[in-house]
């Protein structure tokens, strides 16, 4: 396995920094027992009146579903460890927890669905919009292309493989529309949008602003659908975020151009404007800023970071679904933090370099870890291919780097 060796090699097992209390997200009392309120509602309480061992033997800590000891396991360095016993368990529930509500998430020019399991865990429901074969339409804007299911997927695990470790974790699913969306939502809404097509599938669109129409239906074979389960993060009033504006931000309209499209200098005005004055903010999203050549992700107009932990932490790298839409194009300006600012860390220079060599290359690594998704294959062919030709432009943006 070139993955189990990539996970092995010492730059894969640089130690965190210990972690103190203010570096957790969360601090609780691993002996304090947590349970469903006896009243049937959805709420997990605490009860400090419960034995700190259970009949089983078995610690309190041992009884929490594994979203929540995931979402324990949460710091400032990283959302999950390296070698994560959890992951495996994770991704298994995504793929296989009954689901006993589905409801619309609300903003976005797209529909996603928020699913909730018996053990109240809860993940945000992609469906398949594009087969894995299908390139985004050469003449598409990029803020009118598709999200894509498998990208979501395909993104976790490259995001995992550079050891970022910033993007929740995603499985694919295949969901039947009727017994586990139409059947069980409460949401009116959506709701009122299921149809049958007229070659016998079911069909739903939900309301959203952009791609909710009868011509943007999402159907079933004939009420099987393909879609990507990506773990949620602790609820906002838990643990808040706080959501930045990339200064690399495209301008989001046809004819104009950002400030950094038209300034050469422009790093350097970002170099001296908070957060990027200080700290590893601008290494941070320069590292974000190559997970997105990779995939080619031109969407990336925000990111966001956990309050607590201030300036000094990761950035979360959400909402992946418009990477892996071509593969026969490479999208330079992408790379234009890196190329403006020439600067990278060197733990990712290093990784980079290694993925490019034949033991661990990225393609082949990739290729296995999706191997085991519910979905698989994941990527089509020249997708995996194409992360290697890519891998190599970055390789060169960093070359000219160091010799200017």
């Amino acid at each position: 396995s070139k993955l189990a060796a990539l996970f092995k090699h010492p730059l894969y097992n640089i130690p965190v920094p210990e972690l103190t209390e203010k570096d957790k997200l969360f601090v609780i009392n691993p002996m304090e027992k947590f349970s469903l309120r006896s009243s049937g509602s959805d709420e997990w309480v605490s009860s400090s009146k419960a034995e700190t061992l259970l009949p089983t033997g078995k610690t309190a800590y041992d009884t929490y579903p594994i979203w929540l000891k995931f979402h324990i396991g949460i710091n400032r360095y990283e959302l999950y460890p390296r070698q994560d016993p959890l992951l495996p368990m994770l991704l298994q529930d995504l793929a296989t927890q009954r689901i006993i509500s589905s409801v619309q998430k609300s903003g976005g020019t797209q529909l996603k669905l928020i699913m909730t399991f018996p053990n109240y865990g809860q993940a945000l429901f992609k469906p398949m919009k594009q087969t894995r074969d299908e390139e985004s339409p050469i003449d598409f804007f990029y803020f009118s292309d598709f999200e894509r299911h498998n990208a979501e997927i395909a993104a976790f695990h490259l995001d995992r493989i550079l050891d970022f470790r910033r993007i929740p974790p995603a499985s694919g699913r295949l969901v039947n529309i009727t017994k586990e969306i139409r059947d069980i939502t409460t949401d009116k809404k959506l709701a009122k949008t299921f149809f049958i097509s007229p070659a016998g599938n079911v069909c739903f669109y939900g309301e959203c602003s952009y791609y909710c129409s009868t011509e943007h239906a999402l159907c079933g074979k004939p009420d099987q659908l393909e879609g990507s389960m990506a773990v949620l993060l602790p609820d906002k009033t838990l643990a808040k975020r706080h959501s930045w504006r990339s200064p690399w931000r495209r301008s989001y309209h046809k004819s104009k151009k950002a400030e950094w499209e038209l300034n050469p200098n422009y790093c350097a005005q970002v170099r001296e404007t908070p957060p990027y004055d200080r700290g590893h903010r601008l290494l941070n999203l320069i590292d974000m800023t190559i997970l997105d050549f990779l995939m080619g992700n031109m969407d990336r107009h925000h990111y966001e970071t956990f309050e607590k932990f201030g300036n000094d932490t990761f950035l979360l790298h959400l909402d992946n679904g418009r990477g892996f839409g071509t593969h026969s194009r490479d999208e330079l300006s992408i790379l234009a933090p890196l190329q403006q600012c020439c600067s990278i860390k060197k733990s990712t220079y290093l990784r980079l370099q290694l993925l490019a060599t034949q033991p661990y290359r990225l393609s082949d690594v990739l290729r296995e870890a999706l191997a085991a998704d519910p979905l698989a294959p994941v990527l089509a062919e020249p997708h995996l291919r194409a992360l290697d030709r890519r891998l190599g432009k970055v390789l060169v943006a960093v070359g000219h780097c160091l010799a200017r």
